[in-house]
């Protein structure tokens, strides 16, 4: 992948996943080499990276309607915060930019949550169709750290929602602007028998 390194390690994800939606216990770790745009994205390995080298990243599962992408901007607002941009939150406004790609999409649960090392303003919501002919759910998350803002948006097909929100929130748990974050919250990694934690692929 484009100036990003991968590496994979075995962590036992309890998810109760349907067969339609297989998800294998093997994770990839990837992380920026850039020191202006530090990161590190924890995702399945059977889920496929795209994009970056001053690009969004995206990750795509190959069976399942899954996606979540990565965007890192400069930005100016000093004083941002998860918790001021929670507040002044506007539904209307969500709604109305959502449903420009996503009709019919009607903003869900809004709240702030933990990335690994910080916090990120989260909201939810549900289309009632999409570019992919099906209503989807999309979860937002965005930060800002040191002069970046981060948005990770995830989506999928919302009848497969309680399957795929536990993987979801997984990835968005573990996700980390910083590029030297560990593997993994909210799964024990088993150990490999060249390293302990993380083997090389």
């Amino acid at each position: 992948m484009n100036l990003r390194l991968a590496t994979s390690c075995l962590a036992a994800l309890s998810f109760g996943l349907m067969p339609a939606v297989v998800f294998a216990q093997s994770v990839n770790v990837t992380r920026s080499i850039l020191p202006d745009q530090p990161y590190t994205l924890i995702y399945p390995e059977v889920m496929v990276a795209t994009g970056g080298v001053g690009a969004p990243v995206t990750i795509n599962h190959p069976n399942a309607p899954l996606q979540c992408t990565l965007t890192i901007v400069p930005v100016e607002d000093t004083d941002w915060t998860p918790e001021g941009a929670l507040a002044s939150l506007n539904d209307d406004e969500v709604n109305s930019s959502w449903s420009t790609n996503f009709s019919g999409f009607k903003l869900g649960t809004k709240s702030t949550t933990p990335y690994q090392g910080g916090t990120a303003l989260v909201y939810d919501g549900t289309s009632t169709d999409s570019p992919m002919d099906q209503p989807l759910t999309i979860v937002h998350t965005e930060t800002v750290d040191s002069g970046r803002g981060y948005t990770l948006d995830c989506m999928y097909a919302t009848d497969v929602a309680a399957d795929a929100r536990p993987l979801v929130n997984f990835i968005i748990a573990n996700f980390s602007t910083r590029a030297d974050a560990e593997c993994c919250i909210g799964a024990e990694v088993a150990p490999s028998s060249t390293d302990p934690t993380i083997a090389p692929q």
